[in-house]
């Protein structure tokens, strides 16, 4: 009996270690963390018919399973979210270091600018390159060990819809805020900013749009019923300036009656949107972001309302937010400061009002003849079921005009590998008909070779270096990971080459990041042994 029991606890062991939290997929063997491939989506380049099992044996032994074909695919559903990145910096302004569940690194990557080619009209272009991971600076192997970085590429997936409209060509909006003004808004930078951030979008809305405004603390109450913007700039602001906190966050109430006033004040022809401003920290009513949007899932479908979350506040709901907006067919971002707040509500918005695709997806097919392992950086709350690509019942991402989605991958090419890569395929539905679209692209060895980092790839080794300090700051172990010094440096270096304001707060965040670590790099580490294809 001790021994059955024995083996018993073995076998239980060894079942619970089989799956892995990683997304490294290896195409040798078919398998993905630790579990067999799910399979699905479109057919592989040359892929081979699945094996099969021993039948069962003549005295009814078990047979063995299926052996599945190995998984090559990578599906997503669009992301252009950048609060997780602006959250994180907040928190190194304020001396901490963020929580590691709170950083997105496709929200890091996203928040900056990317140079691809536009389209010229409705829909996505497509643009995928990449750069072998050369090492680090004192030309040591990096972070990745075994074979070495240069083993590995970083493969860049970026796609980017035509460029927003001006103020005059776009059509007219109706925009509902629904603001927060419970007790732990009354820190500074929170009501304070949000008041600050509505005023100066007052006046730079179009006198043909429309304003309405709910607030919320343990109950919701309008402020503002909608309101034509022409001849009440001064009438909207003066509820504005009403706003005071008051006690609990009961975001239902807030986002239910939101909803109702935008129902009430649905335009035809017009962006009708619900703008959530908010800590996001509920603490009364239902908590639960998915029974909060089945309560207004109706006047979501039927009238196309969609959400944007703004998050304020240094201790913020970041995750609470973010599933919000997901559901809500939106997306979301955070203010720090006015500065932030004048970018978002001044440059952003306005411009970015209409939505440019519905339940857009991406699914990445590799070559099992030239890639013999993958990772997708980041999208673990984004991810969608392969089969599910062309399922458009299957819930997506909203993308705007003027916007950008950039996905990157570490890939190891098979040894003398050469020809196809990857194609990337973008699938998306017409906002107005309803109608599905695809764009693709696709990408060679020969595009991937250069050098990362000695190359001439500004805009590409931004990207790697905030994919590279979101994965630091989540204790990731990507290939080819550069010290948070290196980083700070090279953010530097690139903020002087782009002329880009933005890259050098992040160098200023890497550096942040790295003080308050004392100066220490990334620990070294044993190369990730998920995922081969076969």
């Amino acid at each position: 009996m001790a021994l059955l029991l024995a083996g018993s606890l073995l076998i239980t062991a060894c079942s619970a270690s089989d799956g892995g939290s990683g997304t490294t997929r290896d195409l040798s063997s078919g398998k993905r963390n630790g579990q067999e491939s799910t399979g699905g989506g479109q057919p592989a380049p040359d892929a081979a018919a699945p094996e099969r099992g021993r039948q069962s044996g003549e005295n009814g032994a078990s047979a063995a399973p299926d052996v599945k074909a190995p998984d090559y695919l990578s599906t997503f559903a669009l992301d252009v979210d950048t609060a997780s990145y602006g959250y994180a910096r907040r928190t190194l302004g304020d001396g901490s270091l963020p929580n590691a569940e709170d950083v997105r690194p496709e929200e890091f990557v996203n928040s900056f600018r990317q140079g691809y080619e536009r389209p010229k009209g409705p829909g996505f272009s497509v643009n995928v390159d990449g750069a072998r991971i050369d090492t680090g600076k004192d030309g040591k192997s990096a972070k990745g060990g075994g074979t070495g970085a240069s083993d590995w590429s970083l493969l860049r997936v970026g796609l980017a819809t035509e460029a927003a409209p001006s103020t005059a060509e776009r059509p007219p909006a109706a925009l509902t805020f629904v603001v927060d003004i419970s007790g732990s808004m009354a820190e500074t930078g929170r009501l304070d900013l949000v008041r600050k951030s509505l005023n100066i979008l007052t006046d730079e809305l179009r006198d043909d749009d429309s304003i309405a405004l709910v607030t919320f603390s343990d109950e919701a109450e309008t402020r503002l019923p909608m309101t034509r913007v022409k001849g009440n700039r001064n009438r909207i602001k003066d509820a504005v300036e009403e706003m005071r906190p008051a006690q609990s966050t009961n975001v239902e109430a807030g986002i239910t009656l939101g909803y109702e006033k935008s129902v009430d004040g649905h335009r035809e022809g017009a962006t009708n949107r619900v703008v959530l401003l908010s800590d996001a920290l509920a603490n009364t009513g239902d908590t639960e972001a998915e029974s909060i949007l089945k309560k207004i899932d109706s006047a979501r479908r039927e009238y196309g309302i969609t959400l944007f979350g703004v998050g304020v506040g240094s201790d913020y709901g970041d995750a609470f937010m973010e599933k919000l907006t997901n559901k809500g067919d939106g997306n979301t971002t955070y203010v720090g400061d006015e500065e932030q707040a004048r970018k978002v509500f001044v440059d952003q918005l306005p411009a970015h009002l209409e939505i440019q695709a519905r339940d857009a997806k991406a699914q990445v097919a590799f070559d099992r003849k030239t890639v013999q392992q993958f990772r997708l950086i980041g999208y673990e709350n984004r991810k969608v079921a392969d089969e599910d690509f062309r399922d458009d019942s299957v819930d997506g991402g909203e993308v705007g005009p003027g916007h950008t989605v950039t996905a990157l991958y570490a890939v190891r090419l098979r040894e003398g590998a050469s020809g196809t890569v990857a194609k990337a395929t973008v699938r998306w539905l017409d906002p107005k008909t309803r109608k599905a679209q695809e764009k693709t692209g696709t990408v060679t060895t020969g595009a991937i070779d250069g050098p990362l980092w000695s190359g001439e790839h500004d805009r590409l080794q931004v990207a790697a270096v905030a994919a590279y300090f979101a994965d630091h700051l989540r204790h990731g172990d990507l290939p080819g990971a550069p010290g948070l010094g290196e980083l700070a440096s090279r953010a530097s270096a690139l903020a002087e080459t782009t002329e880009d304001s933005a890259v050098r707060k992040l160098a200023t965040a890497i550096g942040q990041a790295d003080r308050l670590e004392g100066g220490a790099g990334p620990d070294d580490g044993a190369e990730s042994s998920e995922g081969e294809i076969g």
